[in-house]
């Protein structure tokens, strides 16, 4: 008896910068469009929910995520100390 695996295909619509920039990153990382998906399924599967935290950040957060993005006042410290005693400020 010869047991096939079955299997089914999944299309999904999505803009070319998100499309060229993600699979930029997959590259980088060794993986597939395809086997990213696959993975992504899997863990839904899994874990019987949706495998990453979801939130939309409040506008304070927003705005200094898009400061960071730009690097812009950014601080850097030495050590866990520095930034501790950055607090204080």
């Amino acid at each position: 008896m010869v047991i096939m695996n079955q299997t089914a295909t999944v299309h999904a619509r999505l803009d070319r910068k998100t499309k060229e920039a993600s699979e930029m990153v997959l590259q980088e990382i060794g993986m597939t469009p395809t086997e990213a998906v696959r993975l992504l399924y899997r863990q839904i599967a899994m874990r019987q929910e949706f495998p990453l935290e979801l939130r939309v950040p409040n506008a304070h957060t927003a705005r200094i995520l898009d400061q960071s993005d730009r690097n812009e006042e950014v601080e850097y410290f030495d050590s866990a100390d520095d930034l501790k005693k950055s607090w204080a400020r």
